[in-house]
């Protein structure tokens, strides 16, 4: 996967480099700072909405039904896709922030790389809603999908971070009721709770965002008392059986890096077959930045042409159909 690093194989581009530095300089020491989640989530909604969003974003707000009632979702797409298949996008945010919103640029850019619409749950956020409230809510989004028509076969899972580890705690049940979807992708997944990954420390100061100072605190939002080390809430430790196709993406100097090898090789011993791209030097979910960073779009589409291989949508309409 040397060739989606950017534009130079392993070189890091210009962009990069000025956006790790800033991360550095700003960003990290920030999220030491930062008080609380309403405050963490004030922060990350303002930075998001700075990001660049592809032409033509069709965002459309909707409510299917939920285990707590209804469940806010977002449909989004970009451009001729396929409506008979689907990605379930899960966005990160340690738990405690983000949303369908804060993602939406890169969202979007994913469904008009991969040629099909995007379901992207706003599920309930710690601490407010803390474990399991939202592996029940991506649950609940694959269920409507279900409900709606879709087969497994028709459905990739994605997401980032937290989102990620969401992403796999849903697949694990679906292996263990033998629907699978098509497909799994996940972008610097968090899947152990248990903070067992060597990286946590190995990359305390590489890390270009993250604090690993913060980890601990935000897992207790989240757990709020319950076992780091239910499979449901740390999915490196749950089963597979019957995976589909996997994914994913990590960046060599982040503190969750070990949580993505730990997971492919937990995936690996369950028959699935995975994927693993690792950039050298990119932050955290990096994927965020695309329009601005050369990297992200890289890897964009790299886990587009995933997509499109695991469900062959249907090509767009010529010009003169």
């Amino acid at each position: 996967m040397a060739g989606d690093r950017g534009k130079a194989g392993d070189a890091e581009s210009l962009r990069l480099s000025a956006l790790n530095l800033a991360l550095r300089l700003f960003a990290k020491p920030r999220m030491r700072r930062l008080g609380d989640p309403a405050a963490a989530r004030c922060a990350f909604a303002a930075v998001t909405g700075l990001l660049p969003k592809p032409p033509y974003l069709l965002d459309l707000p909707g409510l299917v039904p939920g285990a707590a009632g209804p469940l806010p979702v977002r449909r989004i797409s970009v451009g001729p896709v396929d409506r008979t298949r689907v990605i379930l996008y899960l966005h990160g945010g340690a738990f405690v922030l983000g949303s369908p919103e804060t993602h939406r640029g890169m969202i979007g850019r994913l469904s008009q790389l991969a040629g099909v619409p995007v379901l992207a749950p706003d599920y309930r956020l710690a601490p407010e809603h803390p474990f399991p409230a939202a592996v029940e809510d991506a649950v609940a989004a694959w269920q409507h999908l279900h409900d709606a028509g879709y087969d497994p076969e028709d459905i990739v899972i994605g997401g980032d971070s937290a989102g990620g580890g969401l992403a796999f705690a849903l697949l694990a049940r679906l292996c263990a009721a033998g629907t699978p979807p098509a497909g799994v992708f996940a972008f610097s997944p968090w899947v152990d709770l248990t903070l067992a990954s060597p990286s946590l420390a190995e990359n305390r100061a590489a890390d270009p965002l993250l604090p690993v100072e913060r980890v601990e605190e935000v897992r207790g939002y989240y757990l709020n008392g319950r076992d780091p080390a239910d499979p449901a809430a740390s999915p490196v430790l749950a089963a597979f059986p019957g995976a589909p196709p996997v994914l994913l993406h990590h960046a060599a100097t982040e503190i969750l890096r070990d949580d993505t090898l730990r997971l492919a090789a937990r995936l690996r011993s369950f028959g699935a077959p995975v994927q693993v791209a690792c950039w050298p030097t990119a932050p955290h979910v990096w994927h965020l930045f695309d329009g601005w960073l050369p990297e992200a779009r890289a890897a964009l589409r790299g886990a587009a042409a995933f997509v499109r291989e695991r469900l062959r949508p249907a090509p767009p309409p010529s010009a003169g159909s």
